[in-house]
């Protein structure tokens, strides 16, 4: 019921910004959680952000808090995560997610988009 693509992806060097998109189309976008993931090769995905429907609460990985931060505009059907302080370990392929519940978990999420890499050079 829910495609998303995101975009925003690309190489930068270590202290540097990107901002991600995920735009979303379907029914009912604004009763969604919305999360965003990240893989590094050979890693397990993890998580990185999450962002309640309503977008009134927001949670953060230990490893992003303080340097991302994830905001929603339900009227363009869009999530974004913005990224500050980048650091090599932040390199990864980058995955918008759609949930019914907040979940910090990937197995709870039902829908994602393709990927975006991010490249962080030192």
């Amino acid at each position: 019921q829910v495609q998303l693509v995101e975009s925003g992806g690309g190489l930068v060097q270590a202290g540097g910004s990107l901002r991600l998109s995920c735009a979303a189309s379907g029914r009912s976008f604004s009763s969604y959680v919305m999360g965003w993931f990240r893989q590094a090769p050979e890693k397990e995905r993890e998580f990185v952000a999450a962002i309640s429907w309503s977008a009134s609460r927001t949670y953060y990985a230990n490893s992003v808090k303080g340097r991302f931060t994830i905001s929603r505009d339900n009227a363009k059907n869009t999530v974004y995560l913005q990224m500050n302080s980048l650091k090599p370990e932040d390199t990864a392929v980058y995955y918008c997610a759609s949930a019914k519940v907040l979940a910090s978990t990937s197995g709870m999420y039902d829908y994602w988009g393709q990927g975006t890499q991010v490249t962080v050079s030192s």
